[in-house]
């Protein structure tokens, strides 16, 4: 069964509204990096859905490339977590304005 092009793009579009409430309305620091990385999973898969329907491999060049820079974007988010909850001991985005110099 082919899912159609309109619903795999609403769904994309959902995806990514879903990641920038979560993103937007946390406080805390692991939720916000959820919610950006449901954001990049959702233009992904937009990307992949458009490369399939025009028969063109661009989109899924594209979607490897945002899978890689998710994944270095994990990687300094909990890194930059962990020095704020060593130096503060909370992950709370409100706490973290004593993180000057």
């Amino acid at each position: 069964m082919i899912v159609p092009f309109g619903h795999v793009l609403v769904l994309a579009s959902l995806l990514f509204l879903l990641g920038a409430c979560c993103a937007v309305a946390r406080r805390e620091l692991i939720m916000i990096l959820i919610g950006v990385e449901i954001m990049l999973n959702a233009s992904a898969l937009a990307f992949v859905a458009t490369a399939l329907h025009w028969q063109l491999a661009d989109g899924q060049i594209f979607a490897l490339f945002i899978i890689a820079v998710a994944a270095a974007e994990v990687a300094v988010g909990l890194a930059l977590i962990v020095a704020a909850r060593q130096r503060t001991g909370a992950v709370n985005g409100d706490d973290l304005n004593r993180l000057r110099g």
